[in-house]
């Protein structure tokens, strides 16, 4: 059974269509991460699932109980459901003990012993109980304020872009542990969040919104490797969209005739590519002209683990590398960098992916 069931749900500001007849389903126990741009609904969708907002139309189920549905509407306290904002929101005036156990009841027998556990839980030393919200570091205030809300035994977690006001190690550190707390706790998530990195990472399900309407949902790795559509492959990571002639399970394209993973799709289409299906072997910049799959290397960026190489191809109708072929950009290893000038084979290592052509 799921943990949580919507149904075309929909609302709207004014003329303006934030969410429009949304259908998401939740697995219990499940990570669900809702990834798009700013604007797209994704924030307001959370907001209706937590009780914050209602709907103009649509249907809210949560454990088997209607939480929305016309006439009925269960208000956001009595909903059982955590919400972990961006900021965490902790309360300036009380100490992290003061935080954690706010929504305990002063005259629960045990509950010293609760917040200590939660402490544990969110992965924290006893000793920062004494501490006030100004004394810890981003992170920490972040684990704090989860286990605030873990505190009220939630069903379901609702976390919207928690990690994006940290630097870059400390988000991925603060994920991963916030992932496995969850995790422990047996708690279904639905994640918030911009960063297709931090969606594709954090959970079980992504869902790709834009426009107020859900585009695509399923695994991480089918939506990386599968995108339906050219925006979300380029939302979605780096790549590398291409032109084609498409049957039998090959395409005709700019880097020759390489598999596609849809031996049914024919006609001219597109193609993606992901940096890591290509390989780039360096060769005589003679030989490149009227060779299909071949190019010169035109730019050079090094970003680190890698150097990013703007690749100017021979033109599938022409055979010719020149300034009106498409340039595309290849990562390569950086211990052994072509440089610029360079003659350079592309190889494709993996079937392309078809994009849908209704799209």
């Amino acid at each position: 059974m799921s943990t949580l069931d919507i149904r075309t749900v929909s609302k709207s500001y004014g003329a303006v269509a934030a969410v429009a007849a949304v259908d998401l389903n939740v697995q219990a126990g499940s990570r669900t991460a809702i990834v798009g741009p700013s604007g797209c609904g994704k924030t307001t969708l959370l907001r209706l699932i937590a009780g914050f907002e209602v709907p103009d139309q649509g249907s809210i189920t949560f454990n088997g109980r209607i939480l929305v549905d016309g006439a009925i509407l269960v208000p956001a306290h009595q909903r059982v459901i955590g919400f972990l904002p961006q900021n965490g929101a902790l309360f300036p005036h009380l100490s992290v003990a003061g935080n954690i156990g706010y929504g305990l009841a002063k005259s629960l027998p045990d509950r010293a012993q609760r917040i200590a556990a939660l402490v544990d839980l969110v992965a924290l030393d006893q000793a920062m109980l004494k501490r006030w919200p100004h004394e810890l570091s981003g992170g920490q205030q972040q684990r704090v304020a989860l286990a605030r809300a873990l505190a009220q035994q939630p069903k379901l977690m609702l976390l919207d872009e928690p990690f994006s006001a940290l630097d870059t190690g400390l988000r991925a550190a603060t994920r991963k542990a916030v992932a496995q707390v969850l995790m422990k706790a047996g708690v279904t998530t639905i994640l918030v969040t911009h960063d297709q990195e931090e969606a594709l990472s954090f959970a079980d399900q992504v869902a790709v919104m834009r426009d107020g309407r859900l585009i695509q949902v399923g695994r991480p790795t089918e939506l990386y490797l599968r995108p339906r559509d050219e925006a979300t492959a380029t939302f979605l990571g780096e790549a590398i969209i291409l032109p084609a002639i498409v049957g039998q399970g090959w395409a005709d394209c700019v880097l020759g005739r390489i598999a596609v993973d849809d031996a049914q799709a024919s006609g001219q289409r597109q193609i993606v590519l992901r940096p890591e299906q290509l390989h780039v072997t360096e060769m005589p910049a003679a030989e490149v002209g009227g060779q299909l799959g071949c190019g010169h290397v035109v730019d050079v960026d090094f970003v680190g683990y890698a150097c990013l190489l703007g690749i100017n191809v021979a033109d599938a109708a022409t055979g010719q590398s020149n300034g009106t072929a498409p340039i595309l950009q290849v990562r390569c290893p950086n211990d052994h960098v072509p440089q610029v000038g360079a003659g350079v084979r592309i190889t494709v290592t993996k079937p392309a992916h078809v994009l849908d052509g209704r799209s």
